[in-house]
């Protein structure tokens, strides 16, 4: 992999439309078939991930084309200020070349300089990006548990 042609960058609102189209991309596809037709729902989700105050959202290009996005925010916990990960996608064409492992390898590296001492995420684990995290030394919680209520 030519690392010189990958770019990593800082990303916010001004670049909500780039960040939706390949947030869609991907996740529309298998193995999360998300049904994002409501633009609406999609606009006011895209705004509370990288619109808010403590919202911090990367990007990776190749060359000039945007193909890994990660969206969340800064968390201030006990343990110190984490960077919690709401959503992580690599362009679906471009997965499984390492260029995954290059972005988190980058945000770390930010995180770090920003002072931050984790990141957390959630994936689920009968997905591809489950085993991609442990690869990468990321580790389940395993007395965390996800609930949900469906109103």
């Amino acid at each position: 992999m030519d690392i010189e042609k990958y770019s990593f960058k800082r990303l916010d609102e001004s670049e909500a439309e780039i960040i939706k189209e390949l947030f869609v991309s991907v996740f529309a596809k298998e193995p999360w078939n998300d049904d994002w037709s409501d633009k609406n729902q999609l606009r006011l989700y895209i705004h509370d991930l990288i619109g808010q105050n403590n919202s911090l959202t990367f990007g990776l290009y190749e060359d000039t084309e945007l193909i890994g996005i990660s969206m969340g925010h800064k968390k201030h916990w006990y343990s110190g200020t984490e960077y919690c990960i709401d959503e992580l996608c690599i362009n679906t064409s471009k997965q499984g070349k390492g260029i995954g492992t290059l972005f988190v390898n980058e945000i770390e590296r930010v995180c770090k300089e920003l002072g931050m001492t984790h990141i957390f995420l959630l994936t689920e684990n009968n997905v591809p990006a489950f085993e991609f995290y442990k690869k990468i030394g990321f580790y389940e919680l395993k007395n965390n548990v996800a609930f949900v209520k469906k109103l």
